[in-house]
C-alpha cells in the first residue's frame, strides 16, 4: 500500500509540474510528422523518435522531478518517512515507465509497427534504463546547470551507438550496449530477443544498486544521521 500510494504520489506531481503535457504535445508531433512519411521509412524513423523522446524522456525528467523534490523539500520529508530507498526507486521508474509505454505505444502504432508486445517491453525497458541513469546523475547535482553539464556525455554514450545500429552498422557485439538492446525491441525485431532481455536485466541490476547506494546516501544526509 505504501508502494502504491508513493508512485500515485509520483503521478500527481509528475501531473502538477506538466511533464504529462510534455509527453502529449511531443507524441501528438510525432504522430503528425510520422502521417507524413513514406511507409517504407516510418517504422525505422518510429523506433528512433520512441528511444530518443518516449523513452529517453527519463532521463532528463528524472533530473526535473529531484531537482523540484530537493528545492520544495519533499525529499527531506521521504528522508524522515518510512519509505524505504527501493520504493523511492521502483516509485520512479514505475511512475515514468507508464506514461512512457502510452505514448510509445501511441506513436507504435500511428507508424504501423508491427510487434507491439516487443516494441512495448523496449519502450519499457528503455524508460527504465533512463530512469536509473538520471537519477543516479540527479542525486548528486544541485542545479540545472550541473544536471545538463553532467547528462551531456552520458547522452553521447548512451545514444551515439544505438543510432549506429539502427542505420547500418549491424555488429552483433554491439547488442551488449543497453541502448542498442533497447532500440533493437523497439524497432519490433524478434532476433536475439531472450538475450537481450537477459543482458539488459544484469545492466538494471548494477543500476539499481548503484542507484540506491546514492538513495541511502542522499536520505542518510537529510536526515541527519546515519544508521
Amino acid at each position: 500500500m505504501r508502494l502504491i500510494n508513493l508512485i500515485c504520489g509520483d503521478i500527481r506531481f509528475q501531473y502538477k509540474y506538466g511533464f504529462y503535457f510534455v509527453y502529449v504535445v511531443f507524441t501528438l508531433m510525432y504522430i503528425f510528422v510520422l502521417l507524413f512519411l513514406p511507409l517504407e521509412w516510418r517504422g525505422k524513423i518510429a523506433a528512433v523518435l520512441i528511444f530518443s523522446d518516449p523513452s529517453a524522456m527519463g532521463l532528463f525528467f528524472m533530473g526535473a522531478i529531484v531537482l523540484l523534490e530537493k528545492s520544495e523539500r519533499v525529499l527531506s520529508t521521504i528522508a524522515v518517512s518510512p519509505v524505504k530507498a527501493d520504493d523511492y526507486i521502483i516509485s520512479k521508474v514505475v511512475s515514468l515507465g507508464v506514461i512512457s509505454v502510452i505514448s510509445g505505444a501511441s506513436i507504435a502504432l500511428s507508424a504501423g509497427v508491427q510487434n507491439i508486445p516487443i516494441v512495448l517491453t523496449g519502450v519499457f525497458a528503455g524508460s527504465v534504463l533512463f530512469t536509473l541513469v538520471g537519477l543516479i546523475i540527479s542525486i548528486n547535482i544541485n542545479s540545472l546547470n550541473q544536471f545538463v553539464t553532467a547528462v551531456v556525455p552520458v547522452e553521447i554514450i548512451i545514444f551515439i551507438p544505438p543510432l549506429l545500429y539502427m542505420f547500418g552498422y549491424d555488429n552483433k557485439l554491439m547488442l551488449l550496449h543497453p541502448g542498442c538492446m533497447v532500440i533493437s525491441m523497439i524497432s519490433g525485431s524478434s532476433n536475439y530477443t531472450l538475450f537481450i532481455l537477459s543482458v539488459l536485466l544484469m545492466w538494471f541490476l548494477v543500476l539499481y544498486k548503484v542507484a540506491r547506494f546514492n538513495v541511502i546516501k542522499m536520505f542518510q544526509n537529510l536526515g541527519g544521521i546515519k544508521l
